[in-house]
């Protein structure tokens, strides 16, 4: 397969709030800080690069080679209620300006077995562990949603789907949290820029869950994408 992308006749949507920290971190000087916890999209699947290294590159490049290291805390298979225990000991003694949280995949994932996630629980952990990352008031936070992909559209799965893009919308609004929507990208991906799953999924990967090298970069452009227009619009490129 091609490994260049082609031009994609959509756009993320941008992010409803400012990124201040991140900005500030930007107009000092020294390193920049991020974290990203999450899944197995955070982590990396297989041989494919997650997005965190791939990201922290584009930033850099993109900020005139700042030092900008955005630390991978991705645990493959974990769900919000662990992430949210992990916040504690991975992501505030970093001290980082931006946090990328990736959640909700798993629990919809895992619906269709005999003792699934709870999705109060999922929820539940994210707008504590919101809270707890907005106490220090130095850090931004940007959530990241589901993937558009086969293994959570079933019939056995899409109505846990449908459940938590809104329940996660929900609480980002509540909480005047920024949300990146790849569940909503990458759906016009495949309906008005008519790319197919082929493309989109990871070819070794026989649940149809993860992305493939082509969608997991593009993912990365993306969200470089609505970061740097935010920050662009407040004046601090």
């Amino acid at each position: 397969m091609n490994s260049t992308p082609p031009q994609i006749p959509v756009q993320p949507l941008p992010l409803n709030f400012d990124l201040p920290n991140f900005a500030a971190r930007l107009k000092g000087t020294g390193s920049i800080k991020m974290v990203a916890l999450g899944s197995s999209t955070t982590a990396g699947e297989r041989d494919i690069p997650p997005y965190p290294n791939r990201l922290e590159k584009l930033l850099r490049e993109s900020f005139d080679g700042r030092m900008i290291d955005i630390l991978n805390r991705g645990v493959g298979g974990e769900e919000a209620p662990k992430e949210r225990k992990r916040i504690d000991t991975d992501v505030l003694p970093e001290q980082p300006c931006l946090v990328i949280w990736q959640i909700g995949t798993n629990c919809v994932w895992q619906s269709a077995a005999d003792h699934p996630p709870s999705h109060k629980d999922t929820i539940g952990a994210l707008e504590e562990g919101i809270e707890v990352l907005k106490t220090p008031g130095t850090i931004d936070i940007i959530l990241m949603d589901l993937q558009y992909l086969p293994a959570v559209l079933t019939p056995a799965t899409i109505d846990a789907t449908n459940e938590m893009i809104k329940a996660i919308a929900d609480v980002a609004a509540e909480k005047s949290i920024n949300l990146f929507r790849r569940f909503d990208l990458m759906k016009r991906w495949n309906e008005v820029g008519r790319y197919s799953f082929e493309l989109m999924v990871n070819p070794i990967d026989d649940t149809r869950l993860h992305q493939s090298e082509w969608s997991t970069k593009m993912v990365a452009e993306a969200l470089r994408k609505v970061i740097v227009d935010k920050v662009k619009k407040i004046g601090t490129s």
